[in-house]
């Protein structure tokens, strides 16, 4: 990572219009609020659910059943942070709608997280590039994947911030790295694959550390709580991936992946033959899974890409391909994105597969919708607006491409890291590879390692 690169400006124009695209998309978003009395499309779409990933949990921060009753696939510390960041006499009825009404602290704790993401998130963009860090830095602290976390009041936003100084520049002491690694661990379990990428650097001590921090955090949080044993969070884990299915056309309303979609086409929960002819039904459904497999198959082969070179590729690239495994082959929600797009935006605008990834994280931060065709309005009660709200809502188009743009993405930055390696292969061969010489000797390209000035001579005798 460098203070400071030279670019094209006219790439510069081309963010700060994707910039302009976000504010558009915002102050329609407003205008729409103000006119109907709940956020439109892709927002969710319960105005009364406002804030309800944080206080539909609290309840499970101050009693037990978390894991038993609830079936919670989050580790102990989420129940911590709720527990210590509410006002336990609203939950003795276990009413959420009541409590979010009553435990003022969860809002501000949540608007206190989220400006302090913006804050963390402009100090490293600014650290990474100081001629890109504003348009970047803006997209991600205000673009569409942030602003529906905050409108969930989702846990992603204290997750967020510890992916942020553990894989970041902000922070040099590499215990503090994995004691936020361990903490991003335990926030969102499927971020156990980013501890694992920097085996591919050949970098042992650093995945060691995070996960030691993971299990100590696990530990004491763990006897904080009172429950959520290892056996628990693994059957409710196995159990949340196994069900995963859509019923109904608003479960695509916002996803990460195409699972969601494919299970529609599959028939699993609702009769999707009932409107599209079966061939057609069998043609997506077709196409969908093999795109997901080739996903996954260029992931992997990027991986053992960097295994083979990992002087060429960065370090934040292999975290992306890691986190991409786990939020693209299951369903965890649109908010995610907010992780590939950071370290997306870590990229250079350099070649083709980069701006393009590049382009195309921007264009998930924009809030907007379109929607054709609206279904029979419906009478909701808005938490927002304090009052019953006529809500009409559709087949977002967006909804539908997203995934399909997330896994475009992942194919940029997969085919950028296979065509580097072999560039590097093909012109620099085997001789800049001094520290890597006794790596199993796949590939090598042409010469033998040369070792650096002032190195000893290997002797011949």
């Amino acid at each position: 990572m460098t203070a400071q690169r030279t670019g094209r400006p006219w790439s510069l124009w081309v963010e700060y219009a994707f910039v302009g695209a976000i504010i558009a998309g915002m102050a329609y978003t407003i205008w729409f609020f103000r006119e109907n009395g709940y956020l439109p499309q892709p927002f969710f779409y319960e105005p009364s659910g406002t804030f309800m990933d944080w206080y539909s949990l609290s309840y499970w921060g101050h009693y037990r059943g978390a894991y038993d009753i609830a079936g919670s696939i989050y580790p102990p510390l989420s129940f911590v942070v709720l527990k210590i960041f509410s006002f336990p006499s609203c939950y003795v009825n276990n009413v959420s709608e009541w409590a979010r009404d009553c435990d003022w602290l969860g809002i501000v704790t949540l608007s206190g997280i989220m400006i302090l993401n913006a804050v963390l998130t402009f100090m490293t963009f600014y650290k990474i590039d100081r001629q890109t860090f504003l348009p970047r830095a803006f997209a991600l602290s205000l673009g569409l994947p942030m602003l529906f976390t905050f409108e969930r009041g989702n846990m992603l936003l204290f997750c967020y911030a510890c992916v942020l100084l553990a894989f970041g520049p902000l922070i040099r002491s590499a215990r503090l790295r994995w004691f936020f690694g361990g903490l991003a661990i335990n926030f969102k379990v499927y971020l156990f694959g980013a501890a694992l990428a920097p085996l591919l650097h050949r970098r042992w001590t650093q995945t060691e550390g995070m996960i030691i921090s993971a299990l100590v955090v696990y530990l004491i949080t763990w006897v904080i709580l009172g429950e959520g044993s290892p056996a628990e969070v693994y059957e409710n884990v196995a159990y949340y991936a196994n069900g995963i299915a859509a019923s109904r056309v608003l479960d695509l309303w916002y996803p990460s992946s195409l699972v969601p979609a494919i299970s529609l086409l599959r028939g699993e929960s609702f009769p999707v033959t009932t409107i599209l002819d079966s061939h057609i039904v069998d043609i997506l459904l077709m196409v969908a899974v093999n795109v997901l497999r080739t996903t996954e198959l260029l992931i992997v082969l990027a991986a053992i890409a960097t295994w083979l070179r990992p002087e060429v590729v960065p370090r934040h690239r292999v975290i992306f391909l890691a986190i991409a495994m786990a939020v693209t082959t299951s369903e965890v929600s649109g908010y995610t994105q907010t992780m590939l797009i950071l370290f997306v935006f870590m990229e250079r605008w350099k070649g083709f597969a980069r701006p393009l990834a590049i382009s195309l994280s921007y264009s998930l931060c924009i809030p907007a919708e379109y929607v054709k065709t609206k279904l029979s309005p419906v009478i909701q009660w808005s938490w927002l607006q304090n009052t019953e709200v006529f809500g009409e809502y559709g087949v977002g188009f967006l909804s539908i491409l997203r995934p399909i743009i997330v896994l475009l993405i992942v194919w940029c930055m997969a085919s950028t890291t296979l065509y580097q390696v072999w560039a590097d292969i093909q012109k620099q061969g085997w001789k800049t590879r001094w520290r890597y010489r006794r790596d199993f000797p796949v590939m090598l390209g042409e010469g033998s390692p040369r070792a650096p000035q002032g190195f000893p001579a290997k002797s011949k005798s």
